[in-house]
């Protein structure tokens, strides 16, 4: 048996709208309007660097190498084609086969996303999303996510701004361009209205008022978030309300609300969070749970609404300081506008966002936060920018006074800790630093995400997959998930279970295409398995993103513990990989 050739490739899929209608109709109309479509599809593909791969009847599937290249492409499909189309692009593995034609989940995701998109629109997974950056990119617009027909899983799907959203979607609330009135909040302000009662019975209203309860005291761990009162957001009920109003007699820039029906033995809560100024929906989930233990419930929901608002709340703010004039910047303004470039964890982003953290120091030289990112900007450059001394010394420093000035901060303690247990390789220190930023702040993703990873590299499969999948569950849709993802990889090759491994494996290159560990971990799953065609493609992508590469630099630079070393280095030199 011949191995499979896969690789990685971003697929455009297309259809015509309305197809069979057309074709009843008037048939010979309709296959000649086809063909027409068919020269201006192949035009567009090759001014984008692409080409068709497959067609049946009415639909077409393109690929292109590029991402950035294929979303242009489906912009310029979905507008400009007559009869209109829709279209889907998702980025994947896909298997090549003889003929050129493309077969594999990556091609069957960008055809379901086809499906659910509208005439004259395209929907981009959150692969492609977050593969891609510049103005297009700004251009996507998050359409939450979708369960695609015949597919188990789910993906978050992004919109062309310019085009139709998804049907029964509202077109987002205008934001204003002009900064904030000084009245405004100048750090981010929350208050937690009463959850409105939908089951009518009263003790229920208990239950509710309790789950907020635990929301409040975990929001108010949050570092540099002021929380509303109970005494005073308690007066005013979800049910009927001016939230803009409301915010502002509260002295808020955020507000929680939310409902609870209880039905036989399940409790079903629903909530959202949303900025008073624009009264825009950031964040909306619904929880649906079996009634078993009350107080536990409590505690499990309160625990989920804080570790999901926390990220959405976090990326509300960056929005909302892009609006703001730069010569009006505080230090907490400056290290905000750097996190979306520190976040992907590239040096090319890293080297940008550290003078703006820099500069945040200059302003506030105790601010715990912004030295935690600062060390975290430069443990990227050193572990992935060229192992550069100034870098490993620089991201010890700002660590270590991110935990001196962190003491009360779950996030400084996190990120110190982290760079503390890679750059310094004291685990024992990291470990106390997850240990005390989860004692803050129990539902602190980042401590869950940051701490899996030290875990892995010391070789402690169980605890790297369990707090790994602690992150997750807090914080399915964080855009730091290809952390966790990776703990969870090493976990399995630790323990010897190569499908598992290689299935968390594809979930962190989906999460993070453009990290080289991704496809590290890619090679070195698909060769311990024997596909070696797979493996040997993964190898060719580590070394187009970091052509020094050697196995024994990888493991050397993280200080891989022998029990992750050597199954990943055997996998890596049977990848073609220099050791």
């Amino acid at each position: 048996m011949t191995d499979l050739t896969r690789k990685l490739a971003t697929i455009v899929a297309l259809d015509v709208a309305g197809y069979s209608a057309r074709t009843e109709a008037d048939e010979a109309r309709t296959t000649a309007e086809v063909a027409a479509l068919r020269k201006v599809i192949d035009a567009i593909a090759a001014k984008h660097g692409g080409r068709v791969f497959n067609t049946a009847g009415d639909g077409f599937m393109l690929e292109f190498g590029s991402s950035l290249a294929a979303v242009e492409a489906a912009f310029e499909l979905a507008e400009t084609c007559e009869p209109k189309v829709r279209v889907g692009v998702h980025l994947g593995d896909v298997v090549v086969q003889p003929n050129g034609d493309l077969l594999g989940h990556g091609v069957n995701v960008a055809a379901r996303l086809m499906a659910q998109s509208l005439p004259g629109a395209a929907l981009v997974s959150g692969a492609v999303r977050q593969s891609i950056r510049g103005p297009v990119a700004e251009r996507l617009q998050s359409q939450g996510m979708l369960k695609l027909d015949k597919m188990a899983e789910t993906i978050e799907a992004f919109a062309l701004a310019s085009a139709a959203l998804l049907p029964n979607s509202a077109p987002p609330a205008p934001e204003p361009l002009e900064p904030a009135p000084s009245s405004a909040p100048v750090r981010p302000s929350i208050a937690a209205l009463r959850f409105a009662n939908l089951g009518g019975d009263p003790e229920q209203q208990y239950f509710a008022d309790g789950m907020v309860e635990d929301v409040l005291t975990g929001l108010s761990r949050i570092k540099g978030l002021s929380v509303i009162a109970r005494n005073s957001s308690f007066a005013v009920s979800s049910a009927s309300v001016d939230v803009s109003k409301t915010a502002r007699e509260l002295g808020a820039r955020y507000v929680l609300e939310g409902s609870v029906r209880k039905s036989g033995d399940r409790v079903r809560v629903t909530a959202q969070l949303i900025e008073a100024e624009s009264a825009r929906s950031v964040w909306s989930a619904r929880y649906d749970r079996k009634q078993d233990e009350v107080f536990a419930l409590q505690d499990d929901l309160a625990m989920s609404v804080v570790a999901a608002i926390e990220p959405n709340l976090r990326a509300a703010e960056i929005e909302r300081v892009k609006r703001k004039r730069p010569d009006n910047l505080d230090a907490y303004d400056l290290l905000l506008r750097a996190l979306p470039l520190i976040y992907p964890a590239m040096p090319d982003g890293a080297a940008q966002g550290l003078p703006l953290i820099d500069a945040a120091i200059a302003k506030d030289p105790d601010y715990a936060q912004a030295h935690a990112f600062a060390a975290w900007g430069h443990e990227i450059m050193f572990t992935r920018g060229g192992g550069r001394e100034d870098n490993r010394l620089a991201a010890i420093r700002h660590a270590e006074k991110a935990l001196a000035h962190g003491r009360d901060d779950a996030i400084a303690l996190a990120l110190g800790g982290f760079v503390m247990g890679v750059v310094a390789r004291d685990r024992v220190l990291a470990r106390q630093a997850f240990e005390a930023a989860l004692e803050l702040s129990p539902s602190c993703v980042l401590a869950y995400m940051l701490g899996s990873v030290v875990y892995a590299l010391d070789g402690d499969a169980s605890r790297a997959i369990e707090w790994g999948e602690e992150a997750l569950r807090l914080s399915p849709r964080d855009p730091l998930a290809y952390s966790p993802l990776l703990s969870i990889t090493f976990g399995h090759i630790v323990r010897g279970d190569d499908e598992a491994a290689f299935a968390t494996a594809q979930k962190t290159m989906h999460a993070n295409p453009t990290w080289t560990s991704s496809h590290i971990l890619m090679a070195a799953t698909q060769a311990r398995l024997g596909r070696a065609d797979g493996a040997k493609s993964s190898a060719r992508r580590v070394i187009e993103l970091q052509p020094d590469f050697t196995i024994s630099g990888f493991c050397t630079m993280f200080g891989l513990a022998p029990s992750v070393a050597t199954p990943l280095s055997e996998g890596l030199r049977r990848a073609g990989l220099d050791e």
